[in-house]
């Protein structure tokens, strides 16, 4: 009886992590534009791998908000804020050279054959990762999902199941979306629009980290 009521509490906790981040990992934002932006313009294989380094992101940030990282912003808050700048400032820049180099890639892909834009999976994997973590308000979200949803000395067990739910729901709903923009359709699509939406993007990224310097706290 003891250990099937442990067991409910566990569940019900993971549940309300799972609907919270659901929510978060839906809602767009840089990741879902890198992501879909890499499936459509080269290949599935490529967004995979994109989505392996926000996985990997995620779970970065899950164990940092169970290690406090809060606290430590709240105890340094010049920490948060360089930290914030850098991710800002990396949006920013991707933003920029997107815009830049949109026209001159356009051209360069039309004179190839689809199966002849090679994107190694590695750079793929570290745009992934590297937009997953540069806007570091996801650390504090984290936080305050667990704050929320868990108990405020969640065991080891529950801690490490909640990051590993993160991570599921982030690499599956990311999965879906590379699904989706790598389709044959999507992508031809895309093609006929590449200077158009790459600069749509572009400016997308800049209003990001524009947003993410600017926020206070």
């Amino acid at each position: 009886m003891v250990v099937s009521l442990g067991i409910f509490i566990m569940l019900s906790h993971l549940i309300a992590v799972a609907s919270v981040w659901l929510v978060a990992a839906v809602s767009p934002g840089p990741n879902f534009l890198m992501t879909a932006r890499i499936a459509v313009a080269r290949s599935r294989g490529a967004g995979l791998a994109a989505v392996c380094g926000i996985g990997i992101a995620t779970a970065v940030w899950g164990v940092c908000g169970l290690a406090g990282v809060k606290a430590l912003f709240l105890a340094a808050p010049w920490a948060y804020a360089s930290l914030k700048l850098a991710g800002a400032g990396y949006l920013i820049y991707s933003g920029i050279r997107l815009i830049v180099l949109a026209e001159k890639r356009s051209a360069a892909d039309a004179a190839l054959p689809a199966g002849a834009r090679a994107f190694p999976a590695s750079r793929a994997f570290w745009i992934g990762l590297a937009t997953s973590l540069a806007n570091p308000r996801s650390a504090l979200s984290v936080a305050s999902i667990f704050a929320v949803a868990l108990p405020a000395q969640p065991s080891l067990w529950l801690g490490a199941a909640s990051v590993a739910l993160m991570v599921a729901i982030s690499v599956g709903w990311y999965a879906c979306v590379v699904w989706l923009f790598a389709a044959e359709a999507v992508s031809n699509g895309y093609r006929k629009l590449r200077r158009t939406i790459d600069r749509v993007a572009g400016g997308l990224l800049i209003l990001f980290g524009a947003r993410l310097a600017l926020e206070r706290g």
